[in-house]
């Protein structure tokens, strides 16, 4: 299948052919028809992506200090690796994506097979999304306008946020995407709209959707009309829409502001507060965070646990419906909002024009879709992919890995190769960095299905560098076929798991086949270890250690550090 990514390295947007991912446990696989190229976000990762190093460097100052943290850590050289290989890799573009159910995954609810549905998903033929960011889609709203969801729900969060009340006089500074629907979700809630900007196309289609304006280009004076507006008492509250270094919106807003307003960040401005401003009225500022509620959180969006209607009235999903349902009801257009429109083949030049001097707004991508059952054509059901057949080394042993994560990519792959091993497939469960470095180790095959590694008869050796909660799943299974593994540490995270895999290994014994089993410590081989075995040999009494590992902190959050995936520290490194 075909996916729009982004090399971090120099911008370059291509788009390229990977194995077409599976919907795996709580996630939906949706053939694409639409998606929406988010012309904030989107335009400041491709404008990052072609920068210098400095400009990269000046854009990601929080970016910078993890560097400089690392190589304290682990040194320069390390440090350096990291980076190249972080830079190297390619990221998927895109996250407003229309399309059909072609398979549920297990424990998924309130989805089946054929439903037409939203969801963050990339610019992809196919994707595979968690059930808590999908939402489906009412039959008289277009896939086109569908695909304008999550930025609505991102419009609708800041407007959440905001309090208005019927009658209240709102001012939106910024009117791109995401403005020009907050200016329609703030008339549908009965409020009066005033919409500040420079573009005289996006101040047009503000006054179409019920909006006064005023135009920044003509030297009109926005606190003045903010004044004349609001009747001489101050604008009830503030939406900043806007992407500007300038913490010029921020003074204007709570110049406008009557006391006690609300002021509303939802783009991306600069910070220098006036505290006189704030304080004289009283005035409230908060940030929107992205779609609402659920928003970062892994249970909610990975593990698909959802927050009690009760306690929680507006998570991510339930803004997406309420999107919709404004759609639905006329009361919210984003036709009016399209300017181009690409097919998938030349999404490079869809975001050529992004960052182009060339006007646009909404800028969609098309795709051939799915049946309306939800049947996926049979050119999309490819979970393995051919890169060609050129093995590395004839002689050697076929090697399969399944994980192509930041060890895996970066360290384990090449170390193989180097080895001697013919790089026979790559998978990950994604399907991307399969096929990114599948085709950097020219591997013969990538695959988003992990048991085209481990069962083929052509593979000999089998690597597993996931996570650490399938590991004990893909061991068993690569045993059981007869294969030798390697896998990373830690060889399993349960003694239940551990005795599947000793029962398995026994039985191949048994039965003659006697593969090896190996686990990745890669710390025994340090040459500082390797120096202290070698001067402990000559000693034969019991010896005490004390050993102390500067590894690093790891952040609370990471998935290392939950006990179901990553098992803690020490069951997953020590």
């Amino acid at each position: 299948m075909k996916q729009v990514i982004q090399d971090l390295r120099n911008g370059d947007t291509n788009v390229v052919e990977v194995p077409t991912p599976s919907a795996g446990p709580g996630r939906l696989q949706i053939c694409t028809s639409t998606s929406l190229v988010s012309a904030g976000t989107e335009r400041m990762l491709v404008a990052f992506g072609r920068g210098n190093v400095m400009a990269k460097v000046r854009q990601q100052p929080d970016k910078v200090r993890q560097v400089l943290d690392k190589v304290r850590t682990d040194g320069l050289l390390p440090t350096l690796e990291a980076v190249q290989g972080k830079l190297g890799q390619p990221m998927a573009l895109g996250y407003c994506n229309v399309g059909r159910v072609t398979a549920v995954g297990a424990g998924v609810d309130g989805f089946a097979v054929g439903d037409r549905v939203m969801s963050n998903g990339a610019h992809a033929e196919v994707v595979v999304v968690p059930q808590n960011l999908c939402a489906r889609v009412p039959d008289d709203v277009d896939d086109e306008a569908a695909s304008f969801t999550v930025l609505g729900a991102i419009a609708l969060q800041g407007v959440r946020l905001a309090e208005p009340a019927l009658g209240e006089t709102v001012v939106v500074t910024g009117l791109g995407l995401v403005g020009l629907i907050a200016v329609q979700i703030l008339r549908a809630n009965g409020c009066r709209v005033l919409g500040i900007d420079m573009d005289s196309g996006r101040l047009a289609l503000a006054k179409q959707f019920g909006a006064e304006v005023v135009d920044l280009s003509a030297g009109q004076d926005p606190i003045a009309a903010a004044a004349a507006f609001s009747r001489g008492r101050g604008v009830d509250a503030v939406l900043l829409t806007a992407s500007t270094k300038s913490s010029e919106p921020v003074s204007q807003a709570a110049t406008m502001c009557r006391k006690r307003g609300r002021i509303v960040l939802v783009g991306v401005t600069g910070l220098e507060l006036s505290r006189e401003d704030f304080f004289q009225k009283e005035l409230s500022f908060r940030v929107s965070y992205s779609y609402g509620p659920g928003r970062g959180d892994p249970s909610y969006e990975q593990g698909g646990v959802d927050y009690p209607v009760g306690f929680v009235r507006w998570t991510e999903q339930r803004n997406f419906e309420a999107i919709l349902d404004l759609m639905a009801a006329g009361d919210l257009d984003p036709g009016p909002l399209v300017s181009h429109r690409f097919d998938v083949g030349a999404a490079e030049e869809a975001f050529d024009l992004l960052v182009s001097d060339t006007p646009s707004l909404g800028i969609t991508i098309r795709y051939r879709g799915a049946a309306d059952d939800g049947a996926l054509p049979r050119s999309l059901a490819k979970t393995k992919i051919k890169l060609g057949p050129r093995p590395v080394h004839e002689d050697g042993p076929a090697l399969g890995v399944v994980g192509a994560g930041n060890y895996g990519g970066r360290t384990l792959i090449a170390a193989f190769k180097d080895g001697g091993a013919e790089m026979h497939t790559l998978a990950s469960a994604g399907g991307l960095s399969a096929a990114h470095y599948g085709r950097k180790f020219r591997f013969q095959n990538a695959a988003s299905d992990a048991d085209a590694a481990l069962t083929d008869a052509a593979v000999d050796a089998v690597a597993i560098c996931t996570r650490h909660d399938s590991h004990a799943r893909f061991v068993t299974t690569a045993l059981a076929a007869g294969k030798d593994v390697f896998v990373e540490k830690p060889l399993c995270l349960t003694l239940d798991e551990l005795q599947d895999i000793r029962a398995t290994l026994l039985k191949a014994d048994a039965s003659g086949v006697a593969p090896r089993l190996m686990v990745g410590f890669n710390r025994r081989f340090a040459p500082q270890v390797v120096k202290m075995k070698a001067m402990l040999d000559g000693v034969a009494e019991p010896k005490n250690l004390v050993m102390t590992v500067n590894a690093g902190a790891i952040p609370y959050d990471s998935w290392t550090q939950d006990p179901a995936v990553g098992g803690g520290r020490l069951l997953g490194e020590a």
